[in-house]
């Protein structure tokens, strides 16, 4: 990663923090982008910024821990003043490819609690079109996971198991990833409900008609890209 990569990640996460207001229920999503968001409210909260946070995965709500950022439980129900989390790719009309820190499920069900959905990236997260460099993550159950894997290459798509470290890479909730080599995607909604009526899937990594405001970073400042979300 470089140095102009680390300065977009961090403009975004620190321009995200004018969104969040006092009082509101934060989604806290998951990734190196996030992480900047999250130290500032940190350090909003150390100066009596009254926020409750609901993290996307194991390692956000660590963090957010460490920084004393007051989490809700997971089991209930939250409707949500604003959720802030990354993407793997964002094209021009702010869809997105998420996933590559296996979070996907829970990112999604926490931006679907939201009402207002903020992405941030640095520069090199825009493309013209999705899934050309970067594969979509789908998320499944482990029991039959190869039957999964076999509809989804039935269609037409090549895919493989997660692993990291030489085993199996599992997920917070205990299941499995298949990258999917979908190639240039140019329907992601369609690609998006198709994956998801697979048996076996849990969900995928493409958040399509979700994204409410983008912020992207760089080393001149952040450009805000914002989208109605009907």
């Amino acid at each position: 990663m470089t140095n102009k990569q680390e300065i977009g990640k961090r403009a975004a996460g620190e321009a995200a923090l004018q969104y969040v207001q006092d009082g509101d229920l934060v989604g806290l999503g998951t990734g190196s982008t996030v992480k900047y968001f999250l130290l500032a409210l940190g350090e909003k909260v150390k100066s009596g910024f009254r926020v409750q946070g609901i993290p996307s995965s194991l390692e956000t709500a660590r963090i957010a821990h460490g920084l004393h950022i007051p989490l809700l439980p997971y089991e209930g129900e939250w409707e949500l003043d604003v959720a802030v989390d990354g993407a793997d790719q964002v094209d021009p009309q702010s869809q997105l490819i998420k996933g590559g820190g296996g979070a996907l499920l829970r990112e999604k069900i926490v931006a679907s609690a939201a009402r207002q959905f903020i992405v941030i990236v640095d520069q090199t997260k825009c493309v013209p079109v999705l899934g050309k460099t970067t594969p979509v993550p789908v998320e499944v159950v482990p029991f039959g996971w190869p039957n999964a894997q076999r509809q989804i290459q039935a269609l037409g798509w090549s895919s493989h198991l997660r692993q990291k470290n030489n085993h199996v890479f599992k997920t917070d909730e205990g299941n499995f990833i298949l990258d999917v080599e979908a190639g240039q995607i140019e329907n992601p909604a369609t690609l998006e409900n198709r994956l998801n009526s697979i048996p076996g899937v849990a969900e995928n990594g493409l958040f399509v008609d979700r994204t409410s405001l983008v912020i992207i970073g760089g080393t001149e400042g952040v450009e805000i890209r914002e989208r109605s979300i009907m």
